[in-house]
C-alpha cells in the first residue's frame, strides 16, 4: 500500500513551490497560533478519533464504512491546499476540467451515449438532484421507487413536495414488475426510481422490465446505484463479477446517481448524477453576475443545484482513477475480490449447523441469521451474536451490521420460523473491502463458534 508518510509532504512542497511563483507573504497575525497551542488540541483530536470502530481493517464488515484509497488522500489533500472551488470556473479552474473528465468517464462506463452530470457533495444530494428535474419533466406526477430503495426517495419526495410511492419487491428483494404494472395503471406516475445495488441487501432490480413498462406507461427512469454502480465493471455474469442485464440496461434510463465515496474509493463528499438528455440543464437557469465572468465554457455551477463544492473531491477521483482505472483490470479487481469474498461467505452458511444465508448476495452484502425456531428468537439471538463478536481482545473483534426483516420476507426465502413477532433483527456483512475477502474463512468460523456457544 502506498506510504501516505511519504507522499502528503510532497504535495505540501508542490503546492508552496508553485504558489510562491505568486510572491512570498507572511499570514497575518491573527491566524498565527503557538506550536504548543496546535499541538496540545492536535493530541486531544487524535484521542477523540480514537472514539471510532476500525473501519479499514478486514474484520469490520458492518456498515459501508472504509478509508479512501491513498491516492484520493493524496489528491484531496495537495488539492485542498489551495481549496478551489468548483462552482464556477473561476474557482477553480483546474479542478473544474478535472470534474468534466472524471464525470465523462463514469458516463462511458454506464454506456451512456451522452450526458449532462457533475459531481455532488454526496449520493443523497445526488438523488435529490435527479428527484427535482423529474419534477420539473413530469410536473404533478409521482415518484415510484421499490420498497426496499434507500429512504433517501421517500425523504426527498417530502422535500420536494411529491408523492412518493413504494413498489412491493419479490423474494429477492427486487422491484416486483406485476405490482409496479398496477402503480403505472394509475396514471399517476411520473418517474419510476430503479435501484441496482439495494444498501440493505444489494439487490439489483430489474432495469429493463422497470424501463420497458415506464416508457409504455410515459414515465421516466431514474437509476439509484450509489452502492452498485461501479459494478458495471464487471458486470458479465462470470463466476466473480455479478449480472449483467441491469447494467447493461442503464445506457438506456433518463439519470443514474453513483457515489464513488463507496465503491469509488473516495472520502466523503463526492456523488455524482448523470442526465441522458443534455437538455434537461434547462431547468436550472440561474446565473450569478459576480461568478462566472472569465470564460464563456460551460460553469459546473450552472447545472448543479448546489453552489459551492469542495474542488478537491474532483482532484482526489481524478488522481484516483488515473492509477485505478474504471476497467476490469483496474478499479474492477478490486470490486471482484469482495464479491469472491461474499460468494465464499455465502457458500460457508450453506453448510453451517448454527448460521443460515438469509439470500444469496447479488453483490458482495451478505445477510445471515441464527438458526432459531421463532422470530423473537432470531431477533435475540442477532443481537447476542452482533455484541458478542465485537467484544473482547481487540486483534478478534469482528464488527457486524443488523437488519430488521418481516416474518413474510423469511417464509418467502424459504425459511421456516415462527412468527411470534412481526419482524427480527439479522445480520447483515458488508464485504466492499478486498482485504476483508481473505478473512471471510475465519470471520465465519468465528461467528459460526459464537453462534454455538449462544
Amino acid at each position: 500500500m502506498t506510504d501516505l508518510r511519504a507522499w502528503l509532504p510532497r504535495g505540501v512542497d508542490a503546492i508552496s513551490a508553485w504558489q510562491d511563483r505568486y510572491g512570498a507573504f507572511s499570514p497575518h497575525p491573527s491566524l498565527q497560533v503557538s506550536d504548543e497551542a496546535l499541538a496540545d488540541a492536535f493530541g486531544r483530536l487524535v484521542e477523540r478519533l480514537h472514539d471510532n470502530y476500525p473501519f479499514g481493517h478486514p474484520r469490520y464488515v458492518g456498515q459501508m464504512l472504509k478509508p479512501p484509497h491513498p491516492a484520493a488522500v493524496l489528491g484531496y489533500t495537495t488539492a485542498m491546499l489551495i481549496n478551489p472551488n468548483n462552482h464556477a470556473l473561476d474557482g477553480g479552474p483546474a479542478t473544474a476540467q478535472m470534474e468534466k473528465e472524471v464525470v465523462a468517464r463514469i458516463a462511458a462506463m454506464f454506456g451512456l451515449p451522452q450526458h449532462l452530470g457533475h459531481l455532488t457533495s454526496s449520493g443523497t444530494i445526488a438523488n435529490l438532484e435527479a428527484l427535482w428535474v423529474a419534477r420539473e419533466s413530469h410536473p404533478g406526477k409521482s415518484i415510484a421507487y421499490s420498497a426496499d430503495a434507500h429512504y433517501t426517495h421517500s425523504r426527498m419526495c417530502g422535500v420536494l413536495g411529491i408523492e412518493g410511492i413504494a413498489v412491493r419487491t419479490d423474494a429477492a428483494g427486487r422491484m416486483d414488475l406485476d405490482h409496479l404494472d398496477e402503480v403505472l395503471a394509475t396514471g399517476r406516475v411520473g418517474t419510476v426510481v430503479a435501484t441496482v445495488g439495494t444498501t440493505g441487501l444489494g439487490a439489483l432490480d430489474p432495469v429493463a422490465g422497470i424501463t420497458a413498462r415506464a416508457r409504455a406507461a410515459g414515465a421516466r427512469v431514474h437509476v439509484d446505484t450509489a452502492y452498485g454502480g461501479f459494478f458495471a465493471l464487471v458486470a458479465d455474469g462470470s463466476a466473480d463479477g455479478v449480472a449483467q442485464a441491469p447494467y447493461a440496461a442503464i445506457a438506456e434510463v433518463d439519470s443514474v446517481v453513483v457515489d464513488p465515496h463507496k465503491h469509488g474509493l473516495q472520502p466523503y463528499g463526492c456523488g455524482t448524477v448523470l442526465f441522458s438528455d443534455p437538455s434537461v440543464g434547462r431547468f436550472y437557469g440561474h446565473d450569478s453576475p459576480y461568478t462566472y465572468f472569465s470564460s464563456d465554457e460551460l460553469h459546473l455551477g450552472e447545472i448543479s443545484l448546489e453552489c459551492s463544492r469542495a474542488g478537491a473531491a474532483a482532484a482526489a477521483l481524478w488522481l484516483t482513477l488515473e492509477v485505478l482505472p474504471l476497467s476490469d483490470a483496474g478499479l474492477g479487481q478490486v470490486l471482484r475480490a469482495g464479491r469472491r469474498g461474499a460468494l465464499e461467505w455465502a457458500a460457508l452458511l450453506e453448510g453451517s449447523d448454527s448460521l443460515a444465508a438469509y439470500q444469496a448476495p447479488e453483490l458482495d452484502i451478505v445477510t445471515y441469521l441464527p438458526r432459531r425456531d421463532t422470530m423473537s428468537a432470531v431477533d435475540a439471538s442477532s443481537e447476542a451474536l452482533f455484541h458478542a463478536a465485537a467484544a473482547g481482545d481487540p486483534t478478534e473483534q469482528i464488527h457486524l451490521a443488523t437488519y430488521t426483516v418481516s416474518g413474510d420476507a423469511l417464509a418467502a426465502r424459504g425459511h421456516r420460523v415462527h412468527a411470534d413477532a412481526p419482524a427480527a433483527r439479522i445480520l447483515r456483512s458488508t464485504v466492499m473491502k478486498p482485504e476483508s475477502a481473505t478473512y471471510v474463512p475465519e470471520i465465519h468460523a468465528r461467528l459460526e463458534h459464537l453462534a454455538r456457544d449462544l
